[in-house]
C-alpha cells in the first residue's frame, strides 16, 4: 500500500507482511493524499495532482471509471458496457505520482490517520471522500429486490436482462393477463433518469423488438412514469417539463404525476389511494442518499445522509479531510444546494486539488464556488429538453445538443467515436446492437411457467 508521510517512524508499524506488500508500502516523496471513489469528482482531483509533490493513491471497488450519465443506454441496450466504462489505471497511466488500489473502503480511523480498507489500513495526510451516493426507498429497503435502481455497471446490465426477459417470457406466455403484466413496465421517479428511462424503453418496444416477436407485439407494451410531485422535470422550468411531459405521452408513455408509491411487490405496484397496478419490471428512479462518509467521521449530516462541510469542502474540525460529490452538503452562491450531478462533482474535485496545493505552498485557496452550467435530458428520438441560462432547447436541436455534449464529456477518443456511431446507426436503423441476455436467467413463477405453451395451453 502506499505511504502516507516521509517520517519512517509513521510507516514501520505497516512494514510486515510479504515482500510485495512490503514494497507496496514503502515510503514515497511528498505528503500522501488517499482518494476515495473514482467518479467524477474522485478522478478530477487525482489529475488535478499530477506533477504535485505529494503521492496519490486512488482506491475503488472497481477497476473502472464509469459514465453515469448513459449507463440508463446500457439497460436499454443501446450501448454496451464497454462504451461508457474505462479502466482507471490505464486513465491515470502517464501520472508517475499516483498509484491505484482495488479496495472497498470500511470506515475513518481520525486518531491514527488511517482509511481503513478490505486491503488493510491506508495512512494520509490529506483524504478525499468521493464515495458517491445510493438508492434511497425513504425507509422501505424490502422495495429494492422488486424495484432495482441504476447506479452502476450491474445495476444496469441486471436491468437490461430483466427488460429483455419481461419480452421473452411474454412471447412463451399463453394466458392474456399474463402477458399484459408481463409487458407493462413502471419508472417510478420523474427526474432526468426516469424520463430518459422511460422514453427510451418506449423507443425499444415500438420499435428496436417490434420486428422480431411472433407470438406476442412488443408495441402493446404499457409504460408507466410514475412521480409522487406534481410535475415531471422539477429542477426545469415549468414550460420544459411540460414539453417533456408531451411528448413522452405521444410515443405511449403514461405519465402520472401527483402520484405517490405506497407499495412495491414482485408483481405490482400500489399507489396512492389504493390503485394497484399490475406490472412485471419496476425500475427505482426516485430518490438517492449518500454514502456513509460523514458517519464514518462522526459529521453532521443533511436529511439525505450527506456531509455538511466548509466553504473549502473540508469537514468541519478536520481541515486535512475533503467530502465532495454526492457525499457533500454544500450550497452555491445564492444559498441552493449543489446538486448531485457530474458538472458539480468535477468542480468540487478540481476545487479540492487546488486547496491541496495551496497548503502545500502555504497560501490559501477562496472557497468553493460552483457554477451551474444548465440542465438537460434526452426523452427520445429528435427529442430533449435543454435550460442553458436564459437559452431553452427542445425537439431536435435539444436532441442534438444533448448528444454533442455528452460525446464530448466521454473519456477517450475511441469512446466517442464508437458512442457517436453506435448512435448514427440506431438513428438509421431503429435497432438496438446492445440486445444481450447475460448472467444466470432465473426460471420464470410457477404461476407463469403453468400458463406457457409448454404446458399444454394452446398459444395465444
Amino acid at each position: 500500500m502506499a505511504a502516507g508521510d516521509t517520517r519512517e517512524e509513521r510507516h514501520s508499524p505497516n512494514l510486515v507482511g510479504t515482500e510485495d506488500e512490503r514494497i507496496a508500502q514503502a515510503p514515497s516523496a511528498g505528503p500522501h493524499v488517499v482518494i476515495v471513489g473514482a467518479g467524477f469528482g474522485g478522478l478530477q482531483v487525482a489529475r488535478g495532482l499530477a506533477g504535485a509533490p505529494v503521492t496519490v493513491t486512488l482506491i475503488d471497488r472497481h477497476n473502472y471509471h464509469c459514465f453515469q450519465p448513459l449507463l440508463y443506454q446500457v439497460a436499454t441496450a443501446t450501448l454496451s458496457p464497454a462504451d461508457i466504462a474505462w479502466p482507471i489505471r490505464h486513465i491515470l497511466s502517464r501520472q508517475t505520482n499516483i498509484t491505484m488500489l482495488m479496495a472497498r473502503a470500511e470506515g475513518v480511523d481520525l486518531a491514527r490517520r488511517e482509511l481503513l480498507t478490505s486491503e488493510g489500513p491506508q495512512r494520509f495526510d490529506f483524504l478525499v471522500l468521493a464515495t458517491g451516493a445510493t438508492h434511497s426507498y425513504f425507509g422501505h429497503e424490502e422495495w429494492a429486490r422488486h424495484a432495482p435502481g441504476l447506479k452502476d455497471i450491474e445495476d444496469a446490465t441486471q436491468l437490461r436482462r430483466r427488460i429483455l426477459l419481461a419480452f421473452e417470457r411474454a412471447e412463451v406466455a399463453s394466458d392474456p393477463d399474463t402477458r399484459r403484466r408481463l409487458l407493462s413496465f413502471a419508472i417510478i421517479g420523474g427526474g432526468p433518469t426516469g424520463v430518459e428511462l422511460a422514453g427510451s424503453i418506449a423507443e425499444i418496444s415500438r420499435h428496436a423488438l417490434a420486428p422480431d416477436f411472433k407470438r406476442v407485439d412488443p408495441r402493446t407494451a404499457r409504460i408507466l412514469l410514475i412521480e409522487a410531485g406534481e410535475r415531471l422535470l422539477p429542477a426545469l422550468p415549468e414550460r420544459l417539463s411540460a414539453h417533456a411531459r408531451e411528448r413522452l405521452e405521444a410515443m405511449g408513455v403514461e405519465v402520472l404525476t401527483g402520484r405517490p408509491v405506497i407499495d412495491i411487490g414482485p408483481d405490482h405496484v400500489t399507489l396512492e389511494g389504493g390503485e394497484s397496478l399490475p406490472v412485471s419490471t419496476k425500475i427505482w428512479a426516485a430518490g438517492v442518499r449518500a454514502s456513509p462518509a460523514a458517519q464514518w467521521l462522526g459529521a453532521e449530516t443533511d436529511r439525505a445522509g450527506r456531509c455538511r462541510v466548509e466553504p473549502d469542502l473540508s469537514v468541519p474540525g478536520q481541515p486535512d479531510i475533503f467530502v465532495i460529490g454526492d457525499a457533500a452538503a454544500t450550497t452555491d452562491a445564492k444559498g441552493k444546494p449543489v446538486p448531485g450531478i457530474a458538472p458539480a462533482a468535477k468542480q468540487m474535485g478540481t476545487h479540492v486539488a487546488r486547496v491541496i496545493k495551496a497548503r502545500l505552498a502555504r497560501t490559501t485557496a477562496p472557497g468553493f464556488h460552483y457554477r451551474h452550467a444548465g440542465d438537460l435530458a434526452t426523452i427520445g428520438r429528435n427529442a430533449a429538453v435543454v435550460k442553458l441560462g436564459r437559452f431553452e432547447l427542445t425537439g431536435f436541436l435539444g436532441w442534438m445538443f444533448w448528444g454533442i455534449v455528452h460525446v464530448y464529456f466521454l473519456v477517450g477518443a475511441r469512446n466517442r467515436i464508437t458512442v457517436a456511431m453506435s448512435w448514427l446507426w440506431n438513428y438509421l436503423t431503429y435497432q438496438r446492437a446492445a440486445r444481450l441476455i447475460t448472467g444466470d436467467v432465473e426460471p420464470p413463477p410457477v404461476r407463469e411457467r403453468e400458463q406457457s405453451p409448454e404446458s399444454g395451453h394452446p398459444p395465444a
